[in-house]
């Protein structure tokens, strides 16, 4: 295995992770546009460009775009955060150009008026969607609860409002300080040839035009409290809680995803004996991300309305003594065992190993291998867990809960 990277005259950055004996490999365009560096008259428009950008392109109809994916047999997609947005397809290896090529096309989208505004319905409709299921919006009133102004409270899919409001021409604008060849990573991984990657890339990329674009970081001030959406149709009260947690630049963020799977994995956490075992809950997790200038422990909960009240005073409980008497070395390794087994199987997917290397490039200009990133949660001790529980406890937080009830207390 072997990390390779290129930047072209224009600034776009290539990198791959070149995997000789690997049967497919993943690409795609990392672009450091994401909710967080959007107006707040332009909220989702990020998410909109994605969506537009397989509805035409200069030398393409949308149809031909779908088209042409499907017949080189490519698992491809397109995601926005509230960091990055992202283009990707996995292929066999004999389809890498043919691959970038459609990819290269999607960076250049035409905004046909029909299809702008037939997908302006589509999201729209999406946001509804969204508000009427469970947990009703619940994340994204939390999240600009507890970030109280940063950009990173902004929801990615926007509101009604908002993405009603998004012209065409306002979106071209933002495609262009955006989606400018210095502000974005061309990656892959699997079976690479790397010197025809960078060939095609200053064919079809060369031209592009770099811009003097770069996004403000924030240093991350919460706001905590609690906030009740009545929902009373609801039969199940849904409780979301954020924390802070380390940034992405912080090294104690390998000890926050080993507290996170102590605290709330899926199967053999804390919250899983307590609520899922015991059948108190529907669901309870504690998960961590972690940004540029931020890190977010995100707590949740569901579970019928009637036992909302002592679960919630049982939650509190877990949280004190965590804080009072920290982890088990037990604890811990187990949970490096879980999170190092979930690394190496999903890096056996060069899919995987795309998203892992493409964002971190382009967000921190660093690369980490599979062997790299064991090594660094393995040297991870119960001191350090500890620290971090005292450093970013999970009783400082905003709590929204959605659901029948009118109150939490």
């Amino acid at each position: 295995m072997t990390c390779l990277t290129q930047t072209l005259a224009n600034g776009l950055q290539i990198i791959a992770e070149v995997y000789p004996d690997a049967y497919t490999l993943g690409i795609g365009f990392f672009v450091r546009a994401g909710s967080r560096d959007e107006p707040d008259e332009l909220a989702g428009v990020s998410h909109f460009l994605e969506h537009m950008a397989f509805k035409g392109t200069p030398n393409m109809s949308a149809a031909e775009v779908n088209l042409a994916f499907d017949r080189i047999g490519a698992a491809y997609n397109a995601v926005t955060s509230e960091d990055v947005t992202a283009y990707f397809a996995a292929v066999l290896p004999e389809y890498q150009d043919a691959a970038c090529r459609l990819l290269a096309e999607l960076m250049q989208p035409t905004l046909p008026p029909d299809e702008f505004a037939r997908e302006k319905q589509v999201i729209l409709e999406e946001i509804r969607m969204y508000l009427d299921e469970p947990p009703y919006g619940a994340d994204d009133l939390c999240q600009a609860k507890f970030f109280a102004g940063h950009p990173l409270g902004r929801s990615v899919l926007g509101s009604q409002e908002s993405v009603a409001g998004i012209s065409a021409d306002r979106m071209r604008d933002y495609h262009r300080r955006r989606y400018a060849s210095n502000n974005m990573v061309l990656a892959a991984a699997g079976k690479v040839d790397f010197e025809s990657l960078v060939r095609q890339a200053e064919v079809l990329c060369g031209d592009w035009e770099s811009e003097d674009v770069d996004r403000v970081l924030h240093p991350l001030e919460p706001a905590f409290g609690s906030e009740v959406c009545v929902k009373p149709a609801s039969s199940n009260e849904y409780i979301v809680q954020l924390s802070e947690g380390p940034s992405g630049h912080n090294a104690e963020r390998y000890a926050a995803r080993l507290l996170a799977d102590v605290v709330g994995d899926d199967s053999g956490s804390r919250l899983f004996w307590e609520f899922i075992d015991t059948g108190r809950a529907d669901s309870a997790s504690l998960s961590y991300s972690s940004h540029e200038d931020a890190g977010v422990f995100a707590l949740t909960l569901s579970c019928e309305a009637d036992r909302c009240a002592a679960n919630m005073k049982r939650l509190r409980e877990i949280i004190r003594n965590l804080e009072d008497n920290g982890i088990t070395e037990d604890e811990l390794q187990r949970a490096k065992r879980k999170v190092c087994t979930s690394i190496v199987l999903a890096s056996e997917r060069p899919r995987n190993r795309l998203f892992n290397i493409g964002q971190r490039w382009l967000l921190y200009h660093s690369y980490q291998n599979v062997k790299e990133r064991l090594e660094a949660l393995e040297a991870v001790t119960v001191a350090d867990v500890n620290r971090v529980i005292q450093r970013y406890p999970l009783s400082c937080h905003a709590t929204v809960a959605a659901g029948p009830l009118a109150t939490l207390e």
